[in-house]
């Protein structure tokens, strides 16, 4: 069997919200809350990945990276322009409005109020 990501953890200051946005934002779903105590709220990324967010009062923001095909991204990125969510092509400068990523022909940057910074990256 490959090796292959089930879930990590993504602290945020209201896990309900942080949830909700990313899921929005992305287009995925969001899942029943999890946990014994149903303290994280899952999106499914994909068949095999979740994000789980969790509140932690000094959530410190996080990374993440995610490679989605042209059409996907046309969709990230009319959602984020139509709900008015600051995004750029770089993580020093999130909020330029650019897309013209350094690595990938199209790409962008957006942060949650939790400080997590999400890259959405169009191979083509």
């Amino acid at each position: 069997m490959p090796v292959t990501l089930n879930h990590t953890i993504v602290p945020a200051a209201d896990h309900r919200a942080a949830a909700h946005f990313f899921a929005t934002v992305m287009g995925l779903p969001e899942l029943p809350p999890a946990g014994r105590r149903g303290h994280f709220l899952p999106v499914r990324v994909n068949e095999t990945l979740t994000l789980d967010f969790m509140t932690a009062p000094d959530a410190e923001g996080h990374h993440l990276a995610f490679d989605v095909d042209p059409d996907t991204f046309d969709a990230i990125l009319s959602r984020l322009r139509t709900a008015g969510i600051p995004y750029g092509n770089a993580p020093t400068e999130p909020d330029n409005r650019r897309t013209d990523h350094p690595l990938c022909p199209r790409g962008l940057f957006f942060r949650d109020t939790s400080h997590n910074l999400y890259e959405v990256m169009s191979v083509e």
